[in-house]
């Protein structure tokens, strides 16, 4: 259905008693009459127990668990966090992957607002050849002919049920989707850098026991040696030493290995893969794991950033069902229209000469458009996207429920290698004060060189043990941090996106 004005006359192009305000009341009608039959928003029941069933200890703070790693003090985590995330591959890969997400709702928001308005023009030049003519009472007049027109025409439809506001609805989404999906991605990279920084650590402090041991072997292999050149002991003792030096220094080697590919790992992760090593060096120190922190479950559903990115798809996932659902309702456009022509012709009063003609022309046009034969198609994309919202639904609640399970999980770790490192501390003082009383025995004659280097050995091993055992503690505490959702401040994250 369309109407039309030209000049200052209507023209209607369908019978005579129809006008714009019937075709736009028909639209309501129909529209009204569905536009209740939407389904709603899909809701999913995500309640989570009121306490975990792990030990935990004092609160923090939300600033505290947005940047987690201040709590190791120590400025080269620090640094070296802070250069990933301004200039790792991951990170930029995130930031990227954000512009285009933010690229992608401009666009879709024009479309939403802006009515498509088309500028065309044409040019055309005839030439015509008179071969023949005959009869009478009309003639034709050969000669060049040109004609120039520019047209400017405009769609817009009326949004009378809603369409473009479910639409929107799932374009802000998308975007939110793809922000938690960012901050998400930084979030890991933070714990990935530090539970690399920490095993680097760990490898060096392993390293420098594993130095002494060395040390400690040779000594022994020494003394056996002696002794067994002057007759005091049986080669084999000799031989079992030699052993243990060798079992030794290839614990060196394979430390000094895993050092070293952990370090230009480290290197490659914070976005510095071609630096030297010297450009990272790893004190062979280990930091002090900051205590159990207390956490409540029903928190996760703010600051796990997975869990609000599986929520904003289900949000678009049902504003996508409701898209489809409105794709059965009727489409009232207008369509405006201007334009101007002008034709260059041979004159027929005197030939020779042209004759220009420039006229204009403006049109108000409106259509209605009801999908009846399309109707069994639009049945099944519902029916399909349906099925989407069930999905994302399903993954939602996975999502939460994963998400519950890391951090309980996390936490009740954290607690055990805490609990072994204490265990572990204890037993290498212990191993500690059983080596200094040995070699003071040695120094006043008391016992032998022997008794003191294996009483030094027994030490050193309770170090390497209590050494790992830190090390994994201190990794424990990141997988914690990040399991608690932090890494990441939600309130930097706008609760409406802009409309840019």
């Amino acid at each position: 259905m369309r109407l039309a004005k030209t000049g200052a006359q209507w023209r209607p192009g369908r019978p005579s008693g129809s006008s714009p305000v019937l075709l736009v009341g028909v639209a309501l009608v129909l529209g009204g009459g569905l536009s209740a039959c939407t389904t709603p928003a899909r809701q999913v029941d995500a309640k989570l127990p009121s306490a975990y069933e792990a030990p935990t200890g004092a609160p923090l703070g939300a600033q505290t668990l947005d940047q987690w790693w201040t709590a190791f003090n120590d400025p080269v985590l620090n640094d070296l966090i802070t250069t990933a995330l301004a200039h790792a591959p991951d990170a930029r890969m995130a930031a990227a992957k954000l512009e285009e997400a933010r690229a992608t709702r401009q666009g879709q928001i024009r479309e939403l607002y802006i009515p498509q308005t088309p500028l065309t023009g044409s040019a055309k030049r005839t030439d015509t050849d008179i071969i023949d003519q005959s009869g009478s009472g009309g003639f034709t007049l050969g000669g060049v002919t040109k004609t120039y027109s520019a047209n400017f025409d405009v769609s817009w439809e009326l949004d009378l049920i809603g369409r473009r506001a479910a639409a929107r609805r799932v374009v802000d989404n998308d975007l939110a989707a793809a922000r938690f999906s960012y901050e998400g991605a930084r979030a890991a990279l933070a714990a990935n850098v530090a539970q690399s920084y920490f095993e680097a650590r760990g490898y060096a402090v392993q390293l420098e026991d594993a130095r002494q041991n060395a040390r400690i072997s040779q000594a022994l292999y020494d003394v056996s040696a002696e002794k067994g050149r002057r007759g005091l002991s049986a080669t084999t003792e000799g031989d079992r030493t030699a052993a243990d030096l060798a079992q030794a220094q290839a614990q060196v080697a394979q430390l000094e290995a895993q050092l070293q590919a952990a370090r230009r790992s480290l290197l490659i992760l914070v976005g510095k893969g071609v630096d030297p090593l010297a450009s990272l060096p790893v004190e062979p120190v280990l930091a002090k794991t900051p205590p159990v922190p207390a956490a409540a479950p029903a928190e996760l559903l703010a600051r796990r950033p997975d869990i609000r990115e599986a929520a904003a798809r289900l949000a678009s996932a049902s504003g996508n069902l409701n898209i489809n659902e409105l794709a059965l309702f009727p489409t009232l456009t207008l369509e405006p229209g201007v334009g101007i022509t002008k034709q260059i012709s041979p004159s027929f009063l005197t030939p020779g000469t042209t004759q220009s003609t420039t006229s204009s022309a403006w049109t108000l046009g409106a259509g209605l458009s009801i999908p009846v034969l399309n109707i069994p198609k639009l049945m099944s994309d519902i029916k399909a996207q349906g099925a989407r919202v069930e999905q994302a639904a399903v993954t939602y609640e996975q999502t939460v429920q994963k998400a519950f399970g890391e951090t309980e999980n996390a936490l009740v770790q954290q607690a055990a290698d805490e609990r072994r490192v204490t265990l572990l501390a204890a037993g290498e003082r212990r191993a500690a004060v059983a080596y200094e009383a040995s070699r003071k025995g040695y120094a006043a004659g008391l016992t032998d060189l022997t008794t003191a280097l294996q009483a030094e050995q027994s030490w050193r091993s309770s170090r390497t043990a209590l050494t790992g055992a830190q090390t994994q503690a201190l990794q424990r505490a990141v997988q914690t941090y990040k399991a608690l959702g932090g890494g990441w401040s939600p309130e930097a994250v706008p609760s409406k996106p802009s409309a840019q």
